[in-house]
């Protein structure tokens, strides 16, 4: 990892308010706000995620390439929209990001989608969501090798609270019941979604949370396209049932552009480690989803995995 730039010496008046206790004291209440909209921002898109498992069954019949090709195009152009609005000033990729840009596009859209397909043939939802969870603590512990930043979080307490997310998120899930097979497929899902913050975090100083959501969305649509003809033919896309429709615009919309947005500014203002913790936020959303669409009821189990997580969730973010 490269060296970060020298810190210039401090004149004597900085190096008085730098000792000011009431400066520093003034610039810890100014970034209080400022965490929490980020954890804010990061909870409820992990909320908006969570959700989407109940939606996601209302296109089980919808061919798969075909409709996610359709999910990330409108995803992709409302992108197009904001970005031109925002007249944002030009920025030059580098054959290095574009390689970052395509990995994360690749591993964190596409292979994440196709791996989650082929988890559920082999296993069940709860296995695969209990493997799934696990995503704070590879966060926690992968986070400090994609970070430049000197104030890092101090990864044993970090550590400690994605053990308790990652256990509250078994005990909301259920662990279920899977072959061999099915739990390697969950490993692979487990590796796109951690990728998927991983390989954006060098990007977000750079391009901002705007752009890199608008480059991954963009780059998915044309291989999903290609590889849906290359599969299914013609038969990738057809007219959908307004079920359907709706699943898909929420998918597009609320998930791909809203909950990219959310995660990505709550990813840099966070960080990997901290910002991991809020995965917790997933399982607890599809469980109230569910509750709410009527397709389950939460038992007593799952409300005391509801309460660790929270704990995990607030440990960390408060010592760590």
């Amino acid at each position: 990892m490269a060296a970060g730039p020298a810190l210039a010496p401090l004149a004597p008046a900085e190096r008085a308010a730098s000792a000011d206790p009431a400066a520093l004291v003034a610039g810890s209440l100014t970034a209080r706000p400022r965490t929490a909209r980020y954890v804010a921002q990061g909870a409820l898109a992990m909320s908006i995620l969570g959700a989407s498992t109940a939606v996601s069954a209302r296109i089980t019949d919808y061919p798969v390439l075909g409709g996610q090709a359709l999910r990330y195009a409108l995803a992709a152009a409302v992108f197009a929209v904001v970005v031109r609005r925002r007249r944002l000033p030009p920025v030059r990729p580098t054959v290095r990001d574009w390689l970052l840009l395509a990995l994360l596009s690749a591993t964190g859209l596409i292979l994440f989608n196709i791996f989650v397909l082929a988890a559920l043939r082999h296993t069940d939802a709860a296995t695969l969501g209990s493997v799934v969870a696990c995503s704070p603590l590879v966060l926690a512990v992968a986070g400090p090798l994609v970070t430049r930043t000197g104030h890092r979080p101090r990864r044993g307490v970090v550590l400690g609270a994605a053990g308790l997310v990652v256990a509250g998120s078994a005990m909301v899930q259920g662990f279920g019941h899977g072959s061999a097979l099915g739990i390697v497929f969950a490993v692979l899902v487990l590796a796109c979604e951690s990728l998927f913050s991983l390989l954006a975090v060098p990007l977000l100083p750079k391009f901002g949370e705007l752009r890199v959501s608008a480059y991954v969305t963009a780059v998915a649509v044309p291989v999903l396209a290609l590889a849906g003809l290359a599969t299914d033919g013609t038969a990738m896309l057809r007219v959908p049932t307004a079920a359907e429709t709706a699943a898909m615009l929420y998918l597009s919309l609320p998930l791909t552009v809203g909950a990219f947005l959310l995660w990505y500014r709550a990813l840099g203002g966070l960080g990997p480690q901290r910002a991991g913790l809020l995965i917790g936020a997933v399982p607890v959303s599809a469980c109230a989803a569910s509750a709410a669409l009527g397709v389950g009821t939460p038992g007593i189990p799952q409300l005391a995995g509801v309460a660790v997580v929270v704990a995990g969730i607030i440990t960390g973010l408060a010592r760590g």
